[in-house]
């Protein structure tokens, strides 16, 4: 059992206390794993409170995965949580100049609490004891093949894409699939690069030394005649949900990009579907990959917004042509994701897990979404600002019309210890001006409870005229 004191003269919300309080309870183990909590009216009782108080601080608890619902039970205490010293604590904002600004919307972190601790321990036990773990030797240059058709299965299931395991090679991350890329397709002319774009594309490029250049968006994303114009034979595409913008591309300039890849046999498309499983209205975009009769898409995702980051566990897809290639040539190459997260992660997928897990991330960042753009609107500087394209992904654009230009706003939050970044940040060379400032907000790494705070530091140095 555990004791809550909630002060009603505090600023904080009632329902933000209890959640710190409970919250606090598991993590330093007054409160066991499995321990039963007290009904949502028995506690609003008990403290005093309305119910809708005990039922936001559970539901925030739910969803961060500290506590689970049973049905006709009630809520328990999730097993498997670390103290606070083994899980990133969310103000542990990497070093340097960063330090100074205790939130931080990057769009480059995911939240731990939504980590499945529990399961992902239980995965990793198991496959340490096996008598005779495959894991333990090298592993195919491909990756494991168990693991390759789990995530066959997964494309299908949540992509509409059908390849055979063959077509699949594991990686440690977009740098090292790219860098395999390179070296398959040899190209001769440069890659194409959306601008703005992912920067770490570019970086990647340049360690490589292979030459690229940037190509602007409209309003359904990069332009097929501009790549001719430009004499690009490579291009990265992020369709599903341009990084940073958030444009979706429609379906018309997606069949103009393999129209454009069909014209030579030296052209590729290079399709980076990061954070496609998350989008929080309407029907799944369809992959570009599904629509491409000629086999001129390489497909590319990552476990790194959907699981970790630090997992560094990516999967390209190859046309037959290039998977045959790549085999040939497989003694070059190494599996650079260690066996034993191979074979948990085979697990998590054959078990069903991380379907689970999927759906509950995806309520968990919508809430926290909509958390957020509720306290942007209801803000001081709300009739000034505009959020676009929140619709998916776990960032979106924040167009500000206060009287500051990009630079201030992002200076002034900084004094204000929060750290946001300016879309500008993202252009690759001299950035193109836009109708007004815009910032990449970021929310996947923060906690709704901490929103409040962060919005109120804002509210302070950018409602001043």
């Amino acid at each position: 059992m555990f004791t809550v004191f909630l002060d009603k003269k505090e600023s904080a919300p009632l329902y933000a206390q209890l959640y710190y309080a409970i919250r606090g309870s598991i993590e330093t183990g007054a409160l066991s794993p499995g321990e039963k909590l007290p009904s949502v009216r028995a506690l609003a009782k008990e403290l005093s409170v309305a119910p809708i108080t005990v039922a936001n601080a559970y539901s925030q608890l739910v969803a961060e995965g500290y506590l689970r619902t049973v049905a006709k039970s009630g809520f328990f205490v999730e097993s498997g949580i670390l103290s606070p010293g083994s899980v990133p604590s969310l103000s542990a904002v990497p070093p340097a100049e960063e330090n100074l600004c205790p939130y931080d919307f990057r769009t480059n972190v995911v939240d731990p609490r939504l980590f499945p601790f529990a399961v992902w321990s239980r995965l990793e036990r198991e496959a340490l004891q096996t008598e005779e773990p495959d894991w333990i030797n090298r592993v195919d240059p491909q990756g494991a093949f168990t693991l390759r058709a789990e995530i066959a299965a997964v494309l299908a299931r949540h992509r509409g894409i059908f390849v055979d395991p063959s077509q699949i090679v594991v990686g440690s991350g977009t740098e090292a699939l790219l860098g395999l890329i390179v070296r398959l397709l040899d190209p001769e002319g440069i890659f194409g690069l959306e601008n703005p774009g992912y920067p770490k594309v570019a970086h990647t490029l340049q360690s490589l030394r292979v030459p690229y250049f940037p190509l602007g968006l409209d309003d359904a994303g990069m332009r097929p005649d501009e790549a001719r114009q430009a004499g690009v034979s490579v291009v990265h595409l992020t369709p599903s949900h341009q990084f940073p913008s958030g444009i979706v591309m429609p379906v018309g300039r997606r069949s103009e990009w393999i129209r454009w890849a069909s014209e030579d046999p030296n052209r590729w498309i290079i399709e980076d579907d990061y954070d496609s499983e998350f989008r929080f209205s309407g029907m799944p975009i369809p992959a570009m990959r599904g629509m491409d009769p000629s086999g001129r898409v390489l497909y590319l995702n990552s476990f790194s917004k959907s699981l970790a980051p630090s997992l560094r566990v990516g999967y390209l897809v190859l046309p037959p042509d290039l998977a045959s290639r790549f085999r040939e040539g497989s003694p070059a190459f190494a599996c650079s994701v260690p066996g034993l997260v191979q074979t948990a992660l085979c697990a998590f997928l054959r078990e069903g897990e991380f379907d689970h897990h999927l759906n509950r991330m995806k309520k968990a960042y919508r809430d926290k979404r909509d958390a957020l753009i509720a306290c942007l609107k209801q803000s001081r500087f709300g009739p000034s600002c505009q959020v676009l394209r929140a619709e998916a992904g776990l960032h979106f654009l924040l167009r500000m019309d206060n009287g500051m230009d990009e630079r201030t706003l992002v200076e002034t939050a900084k004094r204000a210890g929060v750290r946001v970044h300016g879309l500008s940040e993202y252009a690759l060379g001299a950035p193109s001006p836009s109708e007004a400032p815009t910032l990449v907000i970021g929310y996947s790494g923060m906690s709704a409870m901490d929103f409040p705070e962060t919005v109120s530091r804002l509210e302070r140095v950018w409602s001043e005229t």
